[in-house]
């Protein structure tokens, strides 16, 4: 159905006679979401307009990208839009504040190309509020786009944090339920300096990435600045990506550290037991539990006079 309606949509737009003739208006299913019927009317009206020239510098970037590097594969854009022009609009939105006047809602590949050559851009421009925009970005990118597994996953948590609902971001997305809470899933749970220093992988699939999500919640793993280190400098994003989960592999098949001896009291009324991070405390009787709220409530500053001792 999203395919459909944005087909028929953008060959409104190709294909308008006259000035005194739009198209008539497509039609969302009544059972659509809100979003796709809204995005249904915006369409429509983009529809009926003609294309404006913009200049470049007057666009701003989309606040969430749906794409993380425009620039793959850029030039031989640039190459067709010198040879043939610029054959399918972009569509903008009008901003308000200080800066650019408009922002991209879809076409920032052909933005950028046009940009290069130093042409204005052939754009729609429409009123939307930022739910339109996204809900436009995410039908029309789905409909020309091959985004990889991580590139749909950022953007559907991007989707979810702009206060969409699961259901309306399967349906712009065209994915199911268990693919959907695959993509959060690996998007939250991934640092986002991990994903982005590894980049788009369109070529690794998703069952790379759900192990790479499965090895950073494991027991041990690195986290932070010491996992971002661990992803390689050089290869292509895929590439990293393998590098990346075979060392965590490697870190994760070797054999735990031995527990901490006891200490010559274990036998007393409180001991204590470090493994890795974790320190359990345990007290012989019962009427002793007491203690265990007592070092917590005191946890911060056993912290602070420690942390003093090492300066």
């Amino acid at each position: 159905m999203k395919r459909d309606l944005l087909a028929k949509s953008l060959s409104q737009m190709g294909t308008r006679k006259t000035e005194n003739s739009p198209p008539a208006p497509s039609k969302a299913p009544e059972t659509a979401p809100r979003s796709l019927k809204s995005m249904s009317d915006v369409l429509s009206q983009v529809a009926a307009q003609a294309a404006q020239e913009i200049d470049p510098a007057e666009i701003a970037d989309s606040e969430i990208a749906d794409r993380f590097d425009v620039t793959v594969g850029l030039d031989d854009l640039i190459e067709s839009i010198r040879t043939s022009g610029q054959q399918l609009p972009a569509l903008l939105r009008y901003r308000r504040g200080s800066g650019p006047r408009y922002e991209v809602v879809y076409g920032r590949r052909r933005i950028a190309a046009c940009r290069a050559l130093g042409l204005k851009v052939k754009a729609y421009v429409k009123e939307m509020d930022q739910r339109e925009a996204l809900v436009s970005q995410a039908l029309e990118n789905s409909a020309r786009l091959e985004r990889s597994f991580i590139e749909q996953a950022i953007f559907a948590t991007r989707l979810e944090d702009q206060g969409f609902t699961r259901a309306e971001i399967g349906e712009v997305l065209a994915v199911d339920k268990g693919t959907l809470s695959k993509l959060v899933g690996v998007a939250r749970d991934v640092p986002d300096g991990v994903i982005y220093r590894i980049g788009a992988a369109h070529d690794a699939g998703r069952r790379p990435w759900l192990e790479l999500r499965r090895l950073v919640k494991s027991e041990g793993a690195p986290e932070g600045v010491a996992l971002e280190a661990l992803v390689p400098e050089s290869g292509d994003p895929a590439e990293k990506l393998a590098k990346l989960i075979a060392a965590l592999q490697v870190r994760e098949r070797r054999p735990a550290p031995s527990p901490a001896p006891q200490s010559p009291d274990a036998s007393g009324p409180v001991s204590s037991k470090a493994r890795g991070r974790r320190v359990t405390i345990e007290v012989a009787a019962e009427s002793e539990r007491a203690f265990i709220g007592f070092v917590e409530a005191r946890l911060q500053a056993l912290y602070d006079e420690w942390k003093s001792s090492q300066s």
